[in-house]
């Protein structure tokens, strides 16, 4: 019992870890992107238009290629939310709006947009398509508890992880990633440095935007068996507090999605009523105020924000 438990938190936490794993790329740049759940979602239809497109060039649906069937969802997803990301970033850096407010607005525009557009999707046979998601090595011996826990998931699992470690290691030990800090640290100093802070803010506000994009995807094709749920936004939320609870570390994302993976699906195996479930639903957002209560008191600079976080950088004021 406890072994698919497990199973099941790490499945779903793969959602969580896409969107963190994209929105701390985003924050270590010193934008603060509160589009992220409107942002999962597209990513979500984006990768139904791509999953669409493909079924229907084929003649004969047992002739599905299961990697075109991952790859051409994957790259949809991936452009539908690089593309908002790009424009949350020509708003906040190149016209300078207001972070808190344009994310706001790319979230509510991002789920309308996603209720719209994914009636239009031609979904048949999308059950078919995601069993090229679900699994990835052909082990079927699920009562070795080492085979469930390690060996048992769809392609996106293992590539959320993927991301996460190549993440963190870009941040913290490659130039690239030290001046993206820098950029989150302090824009003025790393602008005189001649580090191109739109640049930097443009790139990593993009591909952070694309990865959360994935999350989206993930759950649909994945997690729901290609069945639609319009529920991606929550997962957004989730996904924005667990930076938080990371403490800005792609890595400890991993375990922090795992963490709240199990957290949230843990009423769905207890005996409780309804409200009681919706209740403790809840204990993943009071977990993230306590961290960032004792983060806060511990005053660490490496358990802190970017500095520059939410703020928009005025070139012409360094002078």
């Amino acid at each position: 019992m406890f072994v698919i438990f497990l199973f099941n938190a790490i499945r779903f936490s793969t959602t969580f870890m896409f969107g963190c794993t994209g929105e701390t790329i985003t924050e270590k740049g010193g934008n603060l992107n509160l589009g992220i759940p409107g942002i999962m979602c597209v990513g979500a239809v984006g990768g139904c238009i791509g999953e669409s497109i493909y079924l229907k060039s084929l003649s004969d649906i047992s002739r599905i290629n299961p990697f075109l069937a991952v790859l051409i969802p994957i790259l949809f997803a991936m452009l539908f939310s690089g593309a908002l990301g790009m424009l949350y970033c020509f708003l906040t850096v190149t016209l300078r709006c207001n972070q808190n407010v344009t994310g706001l607005a790319i979230t509510t525009f991002g789920v309308g947009f996603t209720n719209f557009f994914i009636t239009l999707v031609d979904r048949t046979n999308f059950n078919v398509a995601s069993k090229s998601f679900t699994k990835f090595f052909p082990i079927q011996d699920a009562s070795n508890w080492f085979v469930k826990l390690f060996l048992s998931y769809g392609v996106m699992v293992y590539l959320a992880v993927i991301i996460a470690i190549i993440a963190a290691i870009i941040l913290n030990k490659t130039r690239l990633g030290l001046n993206l800090k820098a950029v989150g640290e302090n824009p003025a100093t790393a602008d005189a440095a001649g580090i191109s802070v739109t640049a930097y803010k443009y790139g990593a506000t993009g591909i952070g935007s694309a990865i959360a994009g994935l999350g989206g995807l993930f759950y649909i094709m994945d997690y729901l068996n290609g069945s639609w749920e319009y529920s991606i936004d929550a997962m957004g939320w989730l996904a924005i507090a667990l930076v938080i609870f990371s403490i800005w570390r792609p890595n400890w994302g991993i375990l922090g999605s795992i963490l709240f993976g199990a957290l949230y699906i843990a009423p769905s195996y207890l005996n409780v009523s309804f409200s009681q479930k919706e209740l403790l639903k809840m204990i993943p957002y009071i977990v993230t105020i306590f961290v960032l209560i004792v983060s806060s008191i511990r005053n660490k600079k490496e358990n802190q924000p970017p500095a520059s976080l939410g703020l928009s950088y005025f070139r012409e004021e360094r002078y």
